[in-house]
């Protein structure tokens, strides 16, 4: 039984990526929308607030969005905002999917999520995107009090599954997460398109 992760953005859902040209941007009609500049609410919140409290679970996605979106502009509420973004990057990589699907079917493997998220959206993953159906459990940087790459990430999440045969087998998109996963021990590799997760010869073995 082997322990197998994957990542989020870049990886299970098309929309942030480490490499701009593949990224699916979310807010591309934000403006128009909503009546918050894209640009703005990148700098002002995301690099901001989002990343410094939300993302680790210091503060509430709602509670940071209440106290940034008015001075960009934006007067309807909080949760408005909240669900237009996440209907918004909810592009979900289906043949992936797929083969997590039939990986699942196989029997032989525990999967789990492994992504830097706030709790408002790991939950709209596990339950409106169905994740849950597929994997045994997210664990999400806001759940654990820190983000990828750091260390104490992967020390939370080898605690939460226990001792394992053989090492984790981990797909992210950033060349820094799977230098610090390798770091761990982990066995993992950097996720560019689907070949890079059915031509792995432990995924290989099970999809022939």
């Amino acid at each position: 039984m082997r322990t197998v992760l994957f990542d989020v953005d870049g990886v299970l859902v098309h929309g942030y990526h480490a490499r701009p040209e593949k990224q699916v941007k979310w807010d591309a009609t934000l403006l128009a929308d909503m009546g918050v500049d894209p640009d703005r609410f990148r700098e002002e919140f995301i690099y901001d607030i989002f990343i410094k409290k939300v993302i680790v679970g210091q503060m509430s996605l709602l509670e940071a969005l209440d106290r940034t979106l008015p001075r960009l502009g934006y007067r309807g509420p909080s949760m408005a905002f909240v669900g237009y973004w996440l209907g918004k990057d909810s592009n979900v990589n289906r043949p992936l999917l797929d083969i997590v699907g039939q990986l699942k079917a196989r029997g032989d493997s525990r999967l789990y999520i492994a992504t830097n998220q706030e709790h408002m959206r790991a939950q709209w993953l596990w339950q409106q995107l169905q994740f849950g159906e597929i994997f045994e459990d997210i664990f999400h940087s806001a759940r654990i009090g820190h983000i990828k790459p750091h260390k104490p990430y992967f020390e939370w999440i080898s605690n939460r599954i226990g001792p394992q045969d053989e090492p984790p087998l981990f797909f992210d998109d950033r060349e820094d997460v799977v230098k610090g996963a390798r770091q761990h021990g982990w066995e993992a590799v950097q996720y560019d398109d689907l070949a890079d997760v059915t031509s792995h010869p432990w995924v290989a073995e099970r999809l022939g």
